[in-house]
């Protein structure tokens, strides 16, 4: 591949990256209460430009995505940061574990499994992520360092959920999993007309070079 191809595939991923970044800043903003958990429990679809990124670009491609999207968010959110480092953590991972699968054979079929096994794993981070950094960050940001308040508010919902432990894993984890599912579903619709665009965007600045 010569320099010129070279900068000419590196241009047109750093303008896919821009746009997808600007797409997930805008849906890190529409977040939707579920009833059935927490109401701090909030689903939103900021992972799914990562997710198109990470079949379109590449892995790395979409990890850089999800971290420029939660630097800008954190200016404006209210958590500190907290809030934005768990959602780093679990869209990372799983655009990661998605993008590593789909490069080795690009298939629907791949996608398919590359997705489901990504939101296994961004589900299964989201328990020692949670348990060890996020909730005793706000625990010490808001409720004197213990968990208990915390705790109390899966306790409204679910007596048996009486311990950090049990919340998780009976709300966090089934809960994340689940917007993981969404977000592959609606990314296996959009894929493939983006991946046109993206094929279109690049033939058409190749022309304006030759020009």
């Amino acid at each position: 591949m010569t320099a010129k191809s070279n900068q000419k595939t590196l241009t047109t991923k750093l303008a896919v990256t821009g746009m997808l970044t600007a797409i997930a800043v805008v849906l890190q903003y529409i977040e939707f209460s579920v009833p059935i958990v927490p109401s701090f429990l909030k689903l939103d679809f900021s992972d799914l430009p990562e997710l198109i990124g990470t079949f379109v670009l590449g892995p790395l491609w979409a990890v850089i995505i999800c971290l420029l999207k939660n630097l800008i968010h954190i200016p404006f959110g209210t958590s500190g940061g907290v809030g934005e480092l768990s959602n780093f953590l679990l869209g990372a991972t799983f655009s990661l574990v998605a993008g590593l699968i789909y490069q080795h054979n690009k298939t629907r079929k791949t996608a398919l499994l590359a997705c489901g096994l990504g939101a296994l794993a961004m589900a299964a981070v989201s328990f020692p992520t949670n348990y060890f950094i996020v909730y005793p960050a706000y625990a010490n940001m808001w409720f004197g360092g213990t968990t208990e308040p915390i705790v109390g508010m899966y306790k409204t919902i679910l007596p048996a959920s009486d311990t950090l432990v049990k919340s998780l894993l009976i709300f966090n984890v089934p809960f994340t999993l689940a917007k993981g599912i969404i977000v592959a579903v609606i990314t296996m619709f959009v894929y493939k007309p983006l991946s046109n665009l993206i094929v279109r965007m690049n033939n058409s600045l190749s022309s304006r070079k030759k020009g």
